[in-house]
């Protein structure tokens, strides 16, 4: 997906992971009893998190953890990892980067790693569902919106962003401008642009309650929501439950019009 030659054994038995969408979708593709590591943000399955091996995060990663485990693939992703993680552990491991930005990616994603974990037919089935999940843009009122991630400064989710495409099948409209990827904005900004519906991520940062009512004062006609992150932003196999997920949302919109 970057355009890398990346030379994989048949069929990898030690497997790192360090993106946690892509984490939990080995899982899911029955394959656990081969992955070595992973970072303590994969915390889905739940199951599996006690007892993993942790390697750091996905920006910082224990190397000689790493080393001690010997893998024969590891797991990235372009916006997740850092440039210097993947290229120093290339020197040493096969390392496959994907690079999503789409629905579309992410099914090429998926399938992409079935192949190279020899779990073709799961990821098969599983990026059917997706693509039969997300066949047609929602016919849903749509409503402008901005996407917050992070707070002091506020950060928004960009035009050029996997959740923008996600954003626009859950029926909303990114009032975010293009070529943008995760802007920051003040207070004034987000009042000037007046979102119908103001979008609180739990992640990165954790949004929560008091934060709609710091806001609200600020946006008394906008409809200020928290939102599960993990829905807009993983990837991988969380998407066999995005779509249902989204329909909530605009239930929960349409009965407090």
């Amino acid at each position: 997906m970057m355009g890398r030659k990346v030379f994989i054994p048949n069929s990898p038995q030690r497997i790192i992971s360090l993106v946690p969408s892509q984490t939990e979708l080995l899982y899911d593709l029955g394959i656990a009893d081969r992955i070595v590591g992973q970072t303590v943000f994969c915390i889905h399955p739940k199951s599996y998190f006690k007892n993993a091996t942790k390697v750091g995060g996905t920006k910082k990663v224990r190397y000689e953890l790493i080393k001690s485990l010997n893998p024969d693939l590891i797991i990235c992703n372009k916006e997740e990892n850092t440039e210097e993680i993947v290229n120093h552990l290339s020197e040493l491991y096969p390392v496959w980067v994907s690079n999503i930005h789409t629905i579309d990616d992410a099914c090429k994603m998926i399938l992409a790693i079935g192949e190279i974990a020899a779990a073709d037919q799961m990821a098969s089935k599983m990026v059917d569902k997706i693509r039969e999940d997300f066949k047609s843009p929602a016919r849903l009122k749509k409503r402008s919106c901005i996407y917050l991630i992070w707070k002091n400064p506020y950060m928004a989710a960009g035009s050029v962003t996997f959740i923008q495409d996600m954003l626009t099948h859950a029926g909303f409209i990114n009032l975010m401008p293009e070529n943008s990827r995760y802007p920051e904005l003040d207070i004034s900004e987000i009042v000037q642009l007046q979102p119908e519906v103001l979008l609180l991520s739990s992640e990165p940062y954790p949004f929560a309650e008091k934060h709609i009512q710091e806001l609200a004062l600020q946006l008394p006609l906008t409809k200020i929501m928290l939102v599960d992150g993990e829905f807009f932003s993983w990837y991988g196999s969380h998407l066999v439950n995005s779509r249902f997920y989204f329909r909530q949302l605009q239930d929960r919109l349409n009965t407090e019009d």
